[in-house]
C-alpha cells in the first residue's frame, strides 16, 4: 500500500552548457519523487527537455502533483494502474511515480548483488579544434572507449569536424555521432552518405522524430549505421524502426514509464535485428544509476546514462563511482541522497499521505 508520496521540483545547474542542434542546455528541470510503500522507500524521477520531449516543465509539474494526490491509501498495482491512465500522453512525468513505487516494491532489475561495472561512453562537446583534440585526449585517459559528438547543426561545418574527430582519434575509441533531429531529409541524406565510415558506430536521430519518411530515406542511402531515438517511445515505433532498415534502437527509462516496459522493450528490438542502446544525456543521479542497472544484463555497448556527470551538484551521497570509463553498482542498493543539495536545489515541494492528502511550499 502507499503510505505517502514527497515531491520535488528541481533546478539542477550543470557545469557547462550541454550543447544540442536546438540549443544549448544549462540547466535541468527535474521532478523528484519518494514514495513509502508498506515501509519501504522508492524514488524515482523525470527530467523534462522540451525538444526530447513534448512535455513542458510546468506542466509536468501540475500533472505529477494531481496524479501523486490519488495514490495515498491504495495498493502499489492499482497505483500504477492510476498513473498510467492519468497520465498515459506523458510518458517522462508518468516515469517518476511509477519507478518510484517499482523500487519501494523491490524491483529485481534494481537488485546489485556484487560489484560490476558498466562502461560509458564520454561526450566531444568543443567546437574548435584545439578542445576537440583535448577532449579527446582526456576522455581516452580516463578510460572511455566510445565517444559521442553533437552534430545537426550545419552539414558541410559538421562534416568537417568530424574529420578532424577521426583523426585525432586515429582509430582508438568507437565514435557516434547525434544529430538530435537536426537536419532535414535532405540534409540528413547528405551527412549520413558523405561521411567517412571509419571507426563510426552509428549515426543516431538525423531527421525530425516525426519525419518517419525522410528517416527512411537516410537508411537508403547511409554510410554508416542509422539509431533512432525520439522517434521511440512504444513497441510500434520499435517495429516501424525495424522495418525501414534501422540498425540500432535506443531507449530511455523516461520514455517507458516504467522498469518492466524497458526491459520489454530492449528484448523486442534484439528479436527484430536490431541492437539495443540505453541511456540518457539528460537525466540525474536516480534515472541514471536506474538505467545503469538495466543496462549490466540488457545491452553490450556503451551506456549514455551519463547525464549525472554534466550537474555541478550531485543528488547522490555520496556520488556516484565513475573508474576507467565505468560506472560502478554497488550492492548497497540505490543512491542515498544528499538532503543539503536538495534542500538548496527545490523550487517546490509537495507531500501527500492517507490523512492530509496534500500540504505543499515555495522553497
Amino acid at each position: 500500500m502507499i503510505d505517502a508520496i514527497s515531491l520535488r521540483l528541481l533546478r539542477l545547474p550543470l557545469r557547462t552548457p550541454y550543447k544540442l542542434a536546438f540549443g544549448p542546455v544549462t540547466h535541468f528541470d527535474t521532478i523528484l519523487a519518494r514514495v513509502i510503500a508498506d515501509g519501504r522507500m522508492g524514488l524515482g524521477e523525470a527530467t523534462i527537455l522540451t525538444g526530447y520531449t513534448n512535455e513542458t516543465i510546468g506542466e509536468s509539474w501540475a500533472r505529477v502533483r494531481a496524479a501523486a494526490k490519488e495514490l495515498p491509501g491504495i495498493g502499489t498495482q492499482a497505483a500504477k494502474s492510476i498513473v498510467a491512465s492519468s497520465l498515459k500522453d506523458a510518458p517522462f512525468t508518468a516515469t517518476a511515480l511509477t519507478t518510484a513505487i517499482e523500487m519501494a516494491e523491490g524491483h529485481p532489475v534494481l537488485r546489485v548483488a556484487e560489484p560490476v561495472a558498466v562502461p560509458l561512453l564520454a561526450g566531444i562537446n568543443a567546437m574548435d579544434h584545439e578542445a576537440i583534440a583535448a577532449e579527446i585526449e582526456d576522455a581516452l585517459d580516463a578510460g572511455y572507449g566510445t565517444l559521442k559528438i553533437k552534430a545537426g547543426f550545419d552539414v558541410e561545418e559538421d562534416l568537417k569536424r568530424m574529420a578532424f574527430i577521426q583523426q585525432s582519434n586515429g582509430g582508438r575509441a568507437r565514435l557516434r555521432i547525434d544529430a538530435n533531429q537536426g537536419y532535414d531529409r535532405e540534409a540528413g541524406c547528405r551527412f549520413a552518405s558523405t561521411v567517412d565510415p571509419s571507426g563510426i558506430e552509428l549515426l543516431e536521430q538525423p531527421c525530425p522524430a516525426g519525419d518517419w519518411d525522410g528517416l527512411e530515406a537516410v537508411c537508403k542511402v547511409t554510410a554508416v549505421p542509422l539509431m533512432l531515438d525520439e522517434s521511440i517511445y512504444d513497441e510500434a515505433d520499435i517495429e516501424r524502426a525495424a522495418r525501414i532498415g534501422a540498425s540500432f534502437v535506443k531507449l530511455k527509462l523516461m520514455k517507458c514509464v516504467s522498469l518492466d516496459r524497458l526491459v520489454q522493450g530492449l528484448a523486442l528490438i534484439a528479436e527484430l535485428g536490431m541492437e539495443p542502446v540505453l541511456g540518457n544525456g539528460v537525466a540525474s543521479d536516480i534515472g541514471c544509476w536506474m538505467e545503469a542497472c538495466a543496462a549490466r544484463a540488457h545491452i553490450r555497448n556503451a551506456g549514455e546514462m551519463n547525464g549525472f556527470l554534466r550537474q555541478s551538484v550531485a543528488l547522490a551521497q555520496p556520488p556516484l563511482t565513475v573508474e576507467d570509463g565505468a560506472m560502478t553498482l554497488m550492492p548497497e542498493g540505490a543512491p542515498q541522497l544528499d538532503e543539503s543539495a536538495l534542500e538548496r536545489l527545490t523550487i517546490q515541494t509537495a507531500c501527500f499521505d492517507k490523512t492530509s492528502r496534500m500540504a505543499g511550499s515555495r522553497i
